[in-house]
């Protein structure tokens, strides 16, 4: 049974952060450990975070010295883990218990690096309020449109090196990961089965509408090397197709 890592960031999150860290533990998959990266320069909630976990020794905290924003704090994560198979959890976020388990299965199955899963929609109160599919994803097709939850993600380390990582953007920092990763014709695979829940929250950084907007421009502009216009055009489709979801999920 190989080891599997699981990369959290944690920032302000404390309402929801011990369903997050319960839905790892309760894992019928054992052979894990969870790497929470601390990024908040307010250390209030690193007790509460040690209570948590201090009856668990698969997981550690690794605290930041500054605010690094996610996607450079699941970098230092993914460095100090220990496992062939790294999985990702936002600490708002909630697994199904046979989660890594089928995932892991499906990858040795198809006998692939990396894939993600179908997923929950939930609210505030863990209601669900819609569900996405998981289709299999390549690079053309995320060009258009970024159909993968991140904490659905499965995916084996070796993937990740020191030009292909997650960005240092406030948003859509994963997104530049699963571009890099299927330049190469490399295929995302999807797992149908519904086994995440991701949380949608009005005061999450993913309702920041305009910081999205600017950040997908990065996107394409600063990390995939397009030109102006192309940019711009990716951003438009890009932008047009997130519409179209959540009118889908409404």
């Amino acid at each position: 049974m190989e080891l599997v890592s699981i990369i959290m960031p944690y920032y302000q999150k404390r309402k929801y952060v011990k369903l997050a860290i319960n839905s790892v533990i309760y894992q019928t998959y054992k052979n894990l450990e969870l790497i929470i990266v601390y990024d908040d320069e307010n250390k209030e909630d690193l007790y509460f975070l040690e209570k948590i976990i201090k009856k668990d020794k698969r997981i550690k905290i690794l605290v930041n010295k500054k605010n690094l924003g996610a996607g450079r704090s699941r970098n230092k994560g993914i460095k100090q883990s220990k496992g062939a198979l790294i999985a990702f959890l936002d600490s708002d976020d909630l697994w199904l218990r046979n989660k890594i388990d089928k995932q892991v299965f499906f990858m040795k199955k198809n006998e692939i690096e990396i894939s993600h899963t179908s997923y929950y929609i939930i609210d505030s109160n863990n209601k669900i309020i819609g569900d996405r599919k998981a289709n299999d994803m390549n690079y053309k097709l995320l060009l258009s449109s970024c159909d993968i939850g991140l904490s659905t993600v499965m995916l084996k380390k070796k993937l990740i090196t020191n030009k292909i990582k997650f960005a240092d953007i406030k948003t859509k920092e994963d997104y530049v990961l699963w571009l890099q990763i299927t330049h190469n014709n490399k295929k995302i695979l999807g797992l149908k089965d519904n086994l995440t829940k991701w949380r949608k929250l009005d005061d999450s950084l993913s309702s920041l509408k305009l910081q999205k907007i600017y950040d997908g421009y990065l996107v394409y502009k600063r990390y995939m090397k397009f030109d102006l216009i192309k940019s711009l055009i990716c951003l438009l489709i890009l932008s047009f197709n997130y519409f179209l979801k959540n009118i889908k999920n409404r």
